[in-house]
């Protein structure tokens, strides 16, 4: 079994950065100012990501003001609606609008992901709106149902896999809350299903991770067993991890083993504990640990701390194989 580690969603801003883009919005500060600090501090984030040994990094996505606004600004067919609460916590996001039939700007994406990313496209974690997550949460003016504008969605991401993957980049996650908060049934399911499968066709070599987070993910376990992806996760923090069912087939299962919603430090010997469990029960090719969702509830430093659960277990799994996969 190998274990992966990395970052699932942004990464806290710093109180240095938060104030600076404060300052800009009250015209206190130059736009040269933030840009600097912007990069300085996505630096520090790829330092921490390395420094811990995680095999992919994202910079912490600190420019994205939220996962779908990259979208809703380039995309033809879109304007940025209202700021909506997201789920139940005290975030919010601005609600895309949808007008007409998407349709995807090339070279768009890749040109708001993260400087540090495009650098070295080969390590990045390309962090994308999970279709069924970004067809639920939008406005939709556009007539198109719901089972079909998640295909449509789906196909679209699939071309933006596509287009990163000849770019160099090899790993990529779809963020999917809605499919754990709402699970879909029935013709929407089975369009998930086939979103996804658009999404396996443009793949290739590359890494497809569906992550799922906020609420219980086992109503929701048949369909994710179903998608042609190459890993499904789940937040820990929200699923029992005692019930999540056991499976013949060999894939990759993701394990949010660090709990997005608190400061406290999480043990180590508990995730090696959890990891020997599932690995009998469900007998993945790869485990992939990480927050069980965005991080970015919690302070930089706090955050930071929290994240060095990661290489303990990854270590301390090392010591029982003797260094062995």
């Amino acid at each position: 079994m190998i274990v992966r580690t990395g970052l699932t969603g942004p990464f806290p801003r710093s109180e240095a950065l938060v104030a600076a883009t404060r300052d800009l919005d009250r015209g206190r500060a130059t736009a040269e100012t933030v840009e600097d600090l912007y990069a300085r501090t996505e630096a520090e984030v790829v330092a921490l990501e390395r420094r811990l040994g995680f095999d992919t990094v994202t910079a912490g996505y600190l420019r994205w003001a939220d996962l779908f606004r990259p979208f809703a600004e380039t995309w033809d067919g879109f304007t940025v609606g209202p700021l909506t609460r997201w789920f139940e916590t005290n975030t919010f996001y601005r609600q895309p609008i949808l007008h007409a039939p998407p349709a995807r700007a090339p070279g768009a994406i890749a040109a708001r992901l993260p400087p540090a990313l495009r650098d070295d496209p080969a390590h990045a974690r390309v962090l994308l709106p999970g279709p069924y997550t970004f067809a639920g949460l939008l406005e939709n003016r556009s007539g198109e149902a719901e089972e079909a504008l998640v295909h449509r969605l789906g196909r679209l991401l699939a071309e933006e896999l596509r287009e990163l993957s000849g770019l160099g980049f090899a790993t990529f996650q779809f963020s999917e809350p809605l499919l754990v908060d709402r699970p879909p049934e029935r013709a929407l399911a089975e369009a998930v299903v086939a979103a996804y499968a658009s999404v396996r066709a443009a793949a290739g070599a590359a890494t497809t991770i569906v992550w799922t987070y906020g609420a219980d993910a086992l109503p929701a376990f048949d369909l994710l067993d179903r998608l042609p992806v190459t890993a499904v996760g789940v937040d820990l923090a929200e699923t029992d991890w005692e019930a999540i069912p056991a499976t013949t087939e060999r894939r990759g299962l993701g394990l949010g083993v660090v709990d997005p919603r608190t400061t406290l430090v999480e043990e180590a010997a508990d995730v090696v504990r959890i990891l020997h469990a599932l690995k009998d029960r469900r007998r993945p090719s790869t485990v992939w640990l990480g927050p069980g969702g965005p991080l970015d509830l919690v302070p930089w430093e706090p955050a930071t701390r929290k994240l060095h659960l990661l290489p303990a277990a990854r270590q301390a799994l090392d010591r029982e194989s003797g260094g062995r996969p």
